[in-house]
């Protein structure tokens, strides 16, 4: 990766920056008021529209090889490093557990991320995000839970009460919503009410329904990868009925031209997010 330089489009078109640094610099972490939460999310998608496709040899939907990227992966850990939790779903802990997950929920733990190590500790953040867990089933592996920070899990009001239990044994913080669905507008304000400032959504698509039905996404970050995937089973960043479409503002506009991940990085807001 090293400093190789990405151009700017938009909003200042022509100016060069280096790569590392382009997501670091937003300061997700101070964009909410006192006394309330941002959230943003992440996705890489092929120019055709997918984010992941079937993958035969693990029987389950993956981010195939030809779209994922280093360059794309450490913007990706840019944006973790500047959350106070992250929020993602059972079926991540389900594939952590077999063994086949994209990523890993520690921040910057490795070679070549000692700066974003450095700066959560400059900026007062601790060594790793808090997790939010969205699941209706509770179908979550015990033995993939972290244990090094604390936990939350929402589910529906009518979530099975032994795997509940079983949970809050494991270190869980277990919160039923009002309904029988998990809601967006409960998790944010469980977010708000327990002081998280930037929460970020690693999710896939339901996880990501869920939040915006609600209006619960204020930032959208979308590496658009050069390539066209083709084929049938596949997951796009958006499935389901959101009620009405969402308007989004583009905010800024990067063009990656490394030989071999060509990709423009977008950051959006989404119109009518409450901030």
């Amino acid at each position: 990766m090293g400093l190789m330089s990405v151009l700017s489009l938009y909003p200042e078109p022509g100016a060069k920056r280096p790569l590392r640094g382009t997501y670091l610099s937003l300061k997700l972490h101070e964009r909410a008021s006192a006394g309330e939460v941002h959230v943003y999310g992440n996705f890489i998608v092929s120019l055709d529209g997918r984010i992941s496709v079937w993958d035969s040899s693990l029987d389950d939907q993956q981010v195939p090889r030809s779209l994922a990227n280093a360059r794309d992966w450490r913007l990706y850990q840019e944006l973790a490093a500047q959350s106070d939790i992250m929020l993602t779903s059972a079926r991540y802990f389900r594939q952590l557990a077999a063994g086949c997950a994209q990523d890993l929920l520690p921040v910057a733990d490795g070679h070549g991320y000692e700066d974003l190590r450095e700066w959560r500790r400059e900026h007062g953040l601790q060594a790793q995000p808090d997790v939010l867990i969205l699941s209706a089933s509770l179908d979550i592996p015990l033995q993939a839970l972290p244990g090094d920070r604390r936990l939350w899990i929402v589910t529906g009001a009518d979530a099975p009460e032994q795997r509940v239990r079983l949970l809050e044994h494991a270190g869980a913080r277990v919160v039923r919503c009002s309904g029988p669905h998990v809601s967006g507008a409960e998790i944010r304000g469980l977010l708000e009410d327990q002081g998280y400032r930037s929460a970020y959504m690693i999710a896939g698509p339901q996880v990501h329904r869920t939040l915006l039905m609600d209006g619960a996404v204020d930032t959208l970050f979308l590496t658009h990868r050069f390539r066209l995937l083709g084929g049938s089973n596949f997951h796009t960043l958006l499935e389901g009925e959101i009620g009405s479409p969402r308007a989004l503002q583009l905010c800024t506009l990067y063009l990656d031209c490394e030989p071999g991940f060509e990709q423009f990085y977008a950051q959006y807001r989404l119109s009518g997010a409450p901030r």
